[in-house]
């Protein structure tokens, strides 16, 4: 098994310890890094080790060409799911700030890209990722993160500047939005030709 597709699954396997976390109940102690708990503190700590496990994978596939169908196939779920938890753990913790539609419509994007990905992989061609879909997963995972530590510790300074934190998210949502047409558009044919 290549490096990077250990990378792959060690960012799976991150992703019930952070749910676990969230359940232990002696965890949960306020302190006073950010306003957080320890809870907190660990679930955003491991969500930043498993992002940079996504990073890592990515840059040991390509320059020790580790690239492998394996990788293929679970790397972009691994990271969904990381996208998702997080997410659906935002939404619960503030749901005044990370709404569902916007939790919605990055879902929904995510499982239509995937779609149209499977359905090329049948007529025997990659879709290699955009510049737009970096963009989107840059400033999503910027803005999950500045949410799970408390908008950065800006709040402490100012209680207005969580507005910092809402325009990365919005961003992050423009993206979203934007690559899914981009994607969907480019692969057109690819589409017409699986209906």
């Amino acid at each position: 098994m290549t490096t990077a597709n250990k990378l792959t699954i060690l960012r799976i396997l991150l992703i019930p310890v952070m749910i676990i976390v969230l359940y232990i109940d002696a965890l949960v102690i306020d302190t006073a890094f950010l306003n957080m708990t320890v809870q907190q503190i660990i679930f955003a700590g491991l969500f930043i080790l498993a992002s940079l496990t996504d990073f890592l994978d990515g840059y040991i596939a390509r320059k020790y060409n580790q690239i492998t169908t394996f990788g293929k196939f679970l790397d972009p779920i691994a990271d969904k799911v990381l996208v998702f938890t997080a997410l659906l753990y935002l939404m619960v913790q503030m749901p005044d700030r990370v709404a569902i539609w916007g939790v919605m419509v990055i879902i929904v994007r995510e499982f239509l890209v995937t779609g149209v990905r499977l359905i090329a992989v049948e007529h025997g061609k990659v879709i290699a990722a955009s510049h737009l879909g970096k963009y989107k997963t840059l400033t999503t995972m910027l803005a999950i993160i500045m949410f799970l530590f408390n908008d950065f510790g800006l709040t402490l300074i100012h209680p207005n500047l969580v507005w910092v934190t809402n325009i990365v998210y919005y961003i992050a949502i423009f993206f979203t939005v934007w690559s899914g047409f981009d994607y969907l558009y480019k692969n057109r044919e690819i589409i017409l030709e699986s209906v």
